[in-house]
């Protein structure tokens, strides 16, 4: 598999504070990797580097094959970023259909319409005509992944995408990870549910104050589980 995201010794913080300390980081094509760590750990800001909302201090992030540690977040978006961003974030007074094809596209590919996402999340075909803000949360969550799939991404980056949602919801949310994951699409995946995590990613990376405490296969820190759970803090 050839790499699809690269990120050597990469330095960021605001201001005078520095939050990260030479991280690096690397998924290839059709991979999933997850993201760990305690809040205020560092990973909300390596997000930020990744997605252009923030410039890093030092080191490089290249994403398919292009150097965009200092590119902006719509050329990022262009090149086959997607997000799904903590909170959902999904635009309450548009209806369901409106905020799935407020984003699409085709540039890298049309593999994602409505009618996918519709079958990889059947409740958002009974609500396209209901506006986003009166959807539940878990509604809402898979309303945020499915207009991050209508950019038919290269790589999906999911920010907490089970935080906070009812047992059943989370369990729905991970069987279409794992649909996504069959169909080879890349995904960074940050959570905190290590029982869900370990089956479903290839690699894992922890970030404990900035810096990577642990990183390895699935395979590889199967025995290090409570080492992982110590860095998640849960």
């Amino acid at each position: 598999m050839s790499t699809l995201l690269q990120v050597d010794k990469l330095c960021a913080g605001y201001g005078t504070s520095q939050v990260l300390f030479s991280v690096d980081l690397t998924i290839r094509e059709g991979e999933v990797a997850t993201l760990l760590g305690r809040n205020g750990m560092g990973k909300s800001t390596l997000i930020k580097c990744l997605t252009g909302w923030l410039s890093a201090s030092n080191g490089s992030v290249r994403f398919a094959g292009i150097d965009v540690t200092r590119a902006p977040s719509h050329v990022i978006g262009k090149l086959g970023l997607g997000l799904v961003p903590e909170g959902r974030q999904i635009f309450p007074t548009l209806s369901v259909r409106e905020n799935l094809l407020a984003t699409a596209s085709t540039k890298n590919g049309s593999a994602w319409n409505l009618d996918r996402v519709v079958s990889l999340f059947p409740r958002l075909g009974e609500r396209m005509q209901q506006m986003g803000g009166t959807l539940s949360g878990g509604e809402q969550q898979m309303l945020a992944i499915g207009r991050a799939l209508m950019t038919n991404p290269r790589l999906l980056i999911l920010d907490e995408a089970t935080e906070g949602l009812a047992p059943l919801i989370r369990a729905d949310i991970w069987s279409a990870l794992d649909a996504l994951k069959r169909e080879k699409l890349a995904m960074l995946v940050i959570d905190k549910d290590l029982n869900a995590l370990l089956p479903l990613a290839d690699q894992h990376t922890a970030l404990e104050k900035g810096r990577v405490a642990l990183a390895g296969s699935s395979a590889e820190l199967q025995g290090q589980k409570d080492r992982l759970q110590s860095l998640i803090g849960v």
